[in-house]
């Protein structure tokens, strides 16, 4: 056996080159199976074209993207966690659908060293007291949409409101957020199981409180299940159906179909943003997928795009947590959505739309974009992180 020896100086010669072709390590943690798992798909989908369109590299280097499916359970997510943290030795932790699965694995990463990249959920904890210089959210707070829609509800003068959302933070989440801009009359505010799949019971007793709409956060197949149900119950023509856009995107709308036709949805993007490199993004989605892209995928690609410059701004270097949290503060790019910054609790300041579920040419749902609610809105949160101003 040869054994070859470097001087100091070659070696030192030698690490930049070494470190520049390493792979930066990515572990891919989301809901693959079960009544959700279209979400974590969709999430997957957009990252992998964004690497795609990207060479597979991230500031210069290989990617390697390590993927468990969390079953949308906390202790799955926190086994998965502890393996990608010990024995993958990852740098980015990412692809989490739900808030109470983020919750469960966030403070080990965050306490390991790791940085926790967001690109769906976004529970108010890290946005508020709990923010941390490693954890960082490239698609919403999960106030925001709910609040954008209470705001227009408001603005439109509409007395009576009814809520429903699953009893997990999230659905939590998007309540509060919601009544924090609606002021009218809450007839009603039901947090069903998580998972539910049947709605019967619940949407009779939304018919006996008779309110003038509903606001509801379902996402995944408890949205799919929702619509369905509430549109079969005679319902959607009497009292609309207002939600985040994350409860009737196209996660969920291909199979609810003409059910959700005439609701309406707040969103920060959608399939028919109007902006070149969102009108790039969906062709490219639906040529390669062979279907509309979600939100979801829209978040999972504009995070490959910012990683992929805040990276290349340091050189590739990673392992420089300073200069990464840094370079993520301040990074620049082309954002789907079009205008996109990080407040210093490192949640996005962006604008949102009224969206309304439509037909497209072909015949699909959509959402349409009916106007614009509000801009630049942060969340409600970052006036108790600590953290200094970006």
């Amino acid at each position: 056996m040869k054994r070859h020896v470097l001087t100091a100086a070659a070696t030192l010669m030698l690490t930049g080159a070494a470190m520049a072709q390493e792979p930066i390590k990515i572990g891919f943690l989301s809901t693959f199976s079960g009544p959700s798992a279209q979400l974590g798909q969709e999430l997957l989908d957009g990252f992998k074209l964004g690497l795609e369109q990207n060479g597979n590299k991230l500031g210069g280097r290989p990617v390697e993207l390590i993927q468990a499916d969390d079953q949308a359970k906390p202790d799955v997510a926190r086994q998965h966690t502890d393996k990608m943290l010990e024995r993958d030795k990852i740098h980015i932790l990412t692809g989490i659908n739900f808030s109470n699965v983020m919750l469960a694995v966030a403070k080990p990463a965050l306490d390991a060293g790791t940085f926790v990249y967001s690109i769906n959920a976004g529970p108010s904890q890290y946005a508020g007291s709990q923010c941390h210089p490693y954890y960082f959210n490239v698609s919403f707070q999960n106030d925001t949409a709910p609040e954008a829609m209470g705001l227009y509800l408001q603005n439109k003068g509409i007395k009576r409101m009814y809520l429903m959302a699953p009893n997990y933070p999230a659905g939590k989440d998007f309540l509060a957020g919601f009544k924090r801009f609606y002021k009218g009359e809450i007839v009603g505010e039901v947090y069903t199981t998580f998972g539910q799949l049947d709605y019967a019971a619940d949407i009779a007793q939304l018919r006996a409180a008779n309110p003038q709409g509903v606001f509801f956060f379902y996402p995944g197949g408890m949205g799919i299940n929702f619509v369905k149900q509430y549109n079969q119950a005679g319902l959607s023509k009497t009292v609309p159906l207002y939600g985040p856009s994350f409860s009737l995107d196209q996660t969920v709308l291909p199979a609810i179909g003409d059910a959700a036709l005439g609701s309406f949805a707040s969103a920060f993007w959608t399939e028919t943003t109007d902006n070149p490199q969102s009108k790039k993004f969906v062709a490219d989605f639906e040529a390669k997928y062979g279907r509309l892209p979600s939100p979801n995928a829209a978040n999972a690609f504009d995070g490959v795009r910012l990683l992929d410059a805040a990276l290349t701004s340091i050189g590739g270097k990673i392992e420089d947590k300073a200069a990464f949290r840094k370079a993520l503060e301040n990074v620049k790019f082309t954002s789907l959505r079009g205008n996109f910054k990080f407040n210093k609790n490192h949640y996005p300041v962006q604008d949102f739309y009224l969206t309304e579920i439509t037909k497209d040419a072909k015949g699909r749902p959509i959402m349409t974009v009916r106007e614009k609610i509000d801009s630049n809105h942060e969340d409600a949160y970052v006036k108790d992180c600590k953290m200094a101003a970006n």
